[in-house]
């Protein structure tokens, strides 16, 4: 007997459950509009997945919908001249373990209003999901939500009187029927506190930001001598905190100095970026955090390190949103402040993103056809979530290969 060809990423005692688990109900993925591409790429991995497994058992009739060449939802929300939607399924989803993914921040898809053009917002994403939810009618098995950027998260906390948007958002999913929610790098991973009773997950791409890499500088040395991890500010701490533990770094970090009493686009304007940790000079940094919005405090937080001696910056982001364009990180690009831009393409990135050899992509689809396949077979996640053993196998491969290399 085979076991199922998953990759590195996934733990072999994992794959062992999942070939002896019957899945929890037949499989099937809405990929709605914004994440089609993102979509289609998890659907190929599951599809290779399980046709790499051979088990005597596949040819009972209780497996004739476990292999397919497809597990993709015809679905799809038209709109009415008046801007107005509704959500529509071309094929039946009873009885099945149903994930939908969503990408509430991709602004390329357009939709007519009496005439005028208008770009979708998250608000618009965020509808069309409850559309779908509303479609499948509660007739599905279970119902899964893969939000990769988790709609509102950015409102996670209330000062004076502000609206909680993002647990809201939970509680009124999880009202119309929805079983778990999965979200990478949550902005605040507390706000599942509104659901305390149901499925949320937050994974986080440090293994694929470290492979994305070593890939693109096969030659970095990752070691307390050479590398250095960078926190651009305090709610990037934990997620700095543990790489740096993991790879065996030190870690820096910057904290932001406010003006709170001003207000600029519904926040305080930072006045300053100061850093704590030790000498930089001549080390390459990684500065990494959840995402880059205008990318101001990041482009700021990068040259302060390039101005401190760093050898290399290296920036790495969860979120590429990148809402002020690409003029500012060409510029410090061409400046040397910036040597390279990791990011993953869990959102829409836009055709001038590849376009620059200087930004490289962290490809999770893989990650998101583990997390999918795993669930369905009711498998625990929990090597998924800790991607500790995966980044020291990686780290020994890498260090085996540049010592061979330097020989």
């Amino acid at each position: 007997m085979n076991n199922i060809t998953i990759n590195s990423n996934s733990n072999s005692n994992d794959i062992k459950e999942m070939e002896k688990l019957f899945p929890r109900a037949p499989l099937k993925i809405i990929a709605m509009e914004g994440c089609k591409e993102l979509g289609q790429k998890v659907n190929d991995y599951i599809v290779n997945f399980r046709q790499s497994s051979y088990r005597e058992e596949l040819k009972s009739p209780m497996y004739a919908t476990y292999l397919q060449d497809n597990y993709l939802v015809d679905a799809h929300c038209p709109r009415f001249g008046s801007g107005e939607a509704k959500g529509v399924l071309n094929e039946s989803v009873r009885g099945k373990d149903l994930f939908i993914m969503t990408d509430v921040c991709n602004y390329s898809l357009t939709y007519s209003v009496n005439g005028y053009v208008n770009h979708m917002s998250p608000d618009d994403h965020y509808q069309d999901l409850k559309r779908l939810i509303s479609a499948a009618n509660g007739k599905e098995h279970r119902l899964n939500i893969i939000m990769p950027f988790l709609y509102e998260s950015r409102q996670h906390k209330r000062t004076k009187r502000e609206s909680l948007d993002c647990a809201l958002a939970l509680q009124e999913l999880i009202d119309m029927g929805v079983d778990n929610i999965f979200t990478f790098d949550a902005h605040d991973p507390r706000v599942q506190n509104a659901i305390p009773l149901y499925g949320f997950d937050s994974f986080n791409p440090p293994y694929q930001f470290m492979k994305a890499l070593l890939r693109a500088e096969p030659n970095l040395s990752v070691d307390p001598d050479h590398l250095m991890i960078i926190s651009p500010d305090e709610g990037a701490m934990s997620r700095a905190v543990y790489f740096s533990n993991v790879i065996g770094v030190d870690m820096g970090m910057f904290y932001k100095r406010r003006d709170y009493s001003t207000v600029i686009n519904g926040k305080n304007p930072i006045v300053a970026h100061e850093f704590l940790g030790s000498d930089i000079k001549g080390k390459s940094v990684i500065i990494i955090d959840d995402m880059i919005s205008s990318g101001e405090s990041m482009l700021d937080v990068a040259k302060q390190m390039k101005d401190r001696g760093a050898k290399q910056v290296f920036v790495c982001t969860t979120f590429g949103l990148f809402t002020d364009g690409f003029e500012k990180f060409d510029e410090f690009h061409e400046k040397g402040y910036i040597d390279r831009v990791i990011t993953t393409n869990l959102t829409y990135l836009p055709p001038a993103f590849y376009e620059r050899e200087y930004f490289t992509v962290a490809d999770m689809s893989k990650f998101i056809a583990l997390i999918i396949d795993s669930m369905n077979h009711d498998v625990s996640i929990s090597s998924v979530l800790s991607p500790t053993d995966r980044l020291h196998a990686l780290l020994e491969r890498h260090r085996k290969d540049l010592a061979e290399k330097n020989l």
